[in-house]
């Protein structure tokens, strides 16, 4: 017997659940994923994406990492994107940080931890952007908040810079951008005003969106 029987039994009891309710769900899920939104989120376990909004399975493309970041450089990030956009068309792109990110405090207080260092060195390039703010704050709790939420503005305005982006709306694909994070605490989402569904939209609502962290402050 596995090891993890209990997960097993544990699925066995979810789908008879998911059959009980919806005969056909599996059926329906099997022949088609039709998602309207893809999830770029951070790895953390407490933050299941499709619990989080109340979706189904098959409802919501996901992508998940260590901080959320995107990286111009990250084929496993620009495939999924790219996947996402051009083959399965989604009509909403959204970048879901949470407050008490562990890899943002790593980040920040620059601790070695191995391998990771490599890939929290983008989140450190954030808080080197807005290091004057940032060190302007009272306590490492506020600090990691109001860097949590820049670097989710951060990693949605990469989004809307990549080729792939730029390219659907060069075409007139409707697609929109959204920066959020979500609260452990309360388990609420707050959008963070970086919502774009253009190039030029993306450039103001970027500037505005950090203007909103800065006058939120401690």
């Amino acid at each position: 017997m596995s090891s993890l029987q209990h997960l097993i039994d544990a699925n066995r009891r979810w789908a008879a659940s998911v059959n009980d309710a919806t005969p056909d769900f599996f059926q329906r899920l099997a022949a088609q994923q039709n998602p309207r939104y893809l999830w770029i989120g951070c790895s953390d376990s407490r933050v299941p994406a499709n619990e989080i909004v109340h979706l189904l399975p098959g409802e919501l493309f996901v992508h998940r990492n260590v901080a959320n970041v995107v990286v111009h450089t990250d084929l496993n990030c620009l495939s999924v994107l790219q996947f996402a956009v051009d083959v399965l068309r989604v009509e909403h792109v959204i970048v879901v940080g949470h407050y008490g990110c562990g890899g943002v405090r790593a980040a920040w207080q620059g601790k070695p931890l191995g391998l990771i260092d490599n890939w929290l060195r983008h989140v450190q390039d954030v808080a080197e952007q807005h290091i004057a703010f940032i060190r302007s704050l009272p306590d490492e709790a506020t600090i990691t908040d109001r860097l949590c939420e820049l670097n989710v503005i951060e990693q949605t305005h990469h989004v809307g810079r990549t080729t792939i982006v730029r390219d659907a709306w060069r075409r007139g694909q409707s697609l929109t951008l959204h920066g959020w994070i979500y609260g452990l605490r309360d388990g609420l989402i707050k959008d963070l005003g970086i919502e774009s569904d253009s190039g030029d939209r993306l450039k103001a609502n970027y500037a505005a969106a950090l203007e909103g962290v800065f006058r939120t402050g401690a």
